[in-house]
């Protein structure tokens, strides 16, 4: 094969991997349910919010696994002068993911004070700002916050993959179950909210 044919079967390749990715749907607020079948001991049983999705990669954060402070520990290592309210000092950290997780990350519910945060959905926004945590610690922040360290990425055409091998299930994200539901019952409030029985799915069955 000529170089100069190489070079136009990959070039018709990447033009066939990016309309793919431009015809796909944007996962951004939904979750990824991990399937049963999925045994990495990251990710096992683990519910995570999606916070972008594109043809360049995906990026989520793990909302149902904890790390190993709360939020009084997080806040006192930002500034050991903070004063957190009793409310809520002892939330616990979420451990966002495997990916730069001395980062931290805050999704919290829509209001118009925190204009400076990116809106991902009606109803939710992600900022990486330390001024939330200060609003927080003084219980002045958002009415329904979560607090991550780190976050789960994925590249070009990953994350469609391992769902194609059936890893994950998706669904539309439900605030109540990313805000307001106990965290060890994230995983299980999702999968009945899907109405399927995600453990007679066998692997490569699809997804829903």
């Amino acid at each position: 094969m000529s170089v100069q044919n190489a070079a136009a079967i990959n070039w018709q390749r990447k033009t066939n991997e990016r309309r793919f990715m431009t015809e796909l749907k944007s996962l951004q607020n939904h979750f990824l349910v991990a399937m049963p079948s999925l045994d990495d001991p990251y990710f096992s049983r683990s519910l995570i919010y999606v916070c972008e999705h594109n043809a360049e990669g995906a990026m989520g954060i793990v909302v149902n696994q904890p790390s190993t402070m709360n939020v009084k520990q997080l806040l006192e290592q930002t500034d050991k002068a903070l004063m957190v309210s009793d409310d809520k000092a002892e939330q616990i950290v979420l451990a966002g993911g495997p990916v730069n997780q001395e980062r931290g990350f805050v999704l919290h519910s829509s209001q118009k004070e925190w204009a400076s945060s990116l809106k991902l959905a009606p109803g939710v926004m992600v900022t990486t700002s330390k001024d939330i945590l200060t609003a927080i610690a003084n219980d002045e922040g958002p009415d329904d916050v979560l607090i991550a360290l780190g976050y789960a990425g994925w590249t070009a055409g990953q994350l469609e993959k391992e769902m194609q091998e059936n890893a994950w299930l998706t669904i539309e994200a439900d605030e109540e179950i990313l805000f307001n539901t106990p965290m060890h019952k994230k995983w299980q409030a999702t999968v009945n909210k899907l109405g399927v029985d995600v453990w007679q799915l066998a692997p490569g069955a699809g997804h829903a």
